[in-house]
């Protein structure tokens, strides 16, 4: 895909020591991904895909390698400045909704965009905006608990859009949803990188990971190989890609 690189990894590796042993839990990864481009993280359970998402989300540290977000090396930051590009560049979507109970869904969607100092008339024309993004904002005054799974991920796709990051990350966004509420945000993922979003989802499911432009497959911490997901998915379905 045309364009710069929005991430760049290079020789990235994630050890993990306990005790006297040394868990491998990334070796040498080798990742860019476009602006604009939708990329789909795929491989079995603990083949690292969730601690690729954490270091690419600035929650975790490598032990070594490269990494340039928006062509800017971020390997040296302090705690605080990486809190800083978390909140400003980065939109998060977890496996578990991560909302606060306490708080309403427009409070939820709102909070990111309190710890940047904005006024509160720009903070109410976004949350608005956000919430009618996923088609939640007759539900901005109700509580998480007062809301199905499929309506809190959606809350929490508002929240991940609501301070327009340079990237979303999302963490098996479908794997606490049945079948019906998954296609949904799947449905509503797709719609936002049809409008531009760049994204980069951690999925198990073949059939989610097709809906990406490309799919990058892990096994035992490495990248084992990178496939057009669209393709994929057409010559499984039997279409002949060649013609």
């Amino acid at each position: 895909m045309a364009g710069e690189a929005l991430i760049h990894l290079d020789g990235r590796s994630k050890v993990f020591y306990t005790e006297d042993v040394e868990t491998h839990a990334l070796s040498n990864i080798a990742l860019q991904i476009q602006t604009g481009e939708f990329v789909s993280i795929a491989g079995p359970s603990g083949c690292g895909k969730t601690t690729l998402l954490s270091i690419l989300g600035l929650l975790d540290s490598p032990t070594a390698g490269k990494y340039l977000l928006d062509a800017e090396p971020v390997e040296n930051l302090s705690a605080s400045q990486r809190a800083k590009i978390r909140n400003q560049a980065i939109g998060f979507i977890f496996q578990a909704f991560n909302l606060i109970g306490d708080l309403t869904v427009y409070e939820n969607v709102e909070l990111p965009l309190t710890y940047r100092g904005m006024a509160g008339s720009e903070r109410k024309e976004r949350v608005q905006a956000a919430l009618e993004r996923v088609g939640m904002a007759h539900r901005m005054g109700h509580y998480p608990s007062q809301l199905s799974g499929g309506q809190q991920q959606r809350v929490a796709v508002a929240r991940a859009i609501v301070g327009k990051p340079l990237i979303l990350l999302a963490d098996e966004p479908t794997g606490n949803l049945d079948s019906k509420n998954g296609n949904a945000v799947m449905a509503l993922l797709k719609e936002l990188h049809n409008d531009g979003a760049t994204i980069c989802m951690v999925t198990h499911d073949p059939r989610y990971a097709h809906v990406a432009d490309r799919s990058v497959h892990l096994f035992d911490g490495q990248i084992v190989s990178e496939d057009d997901a669209k393709r994929h998915a057409l010559e499984e379905s039997g279409f002949d890609v060649a013609r």
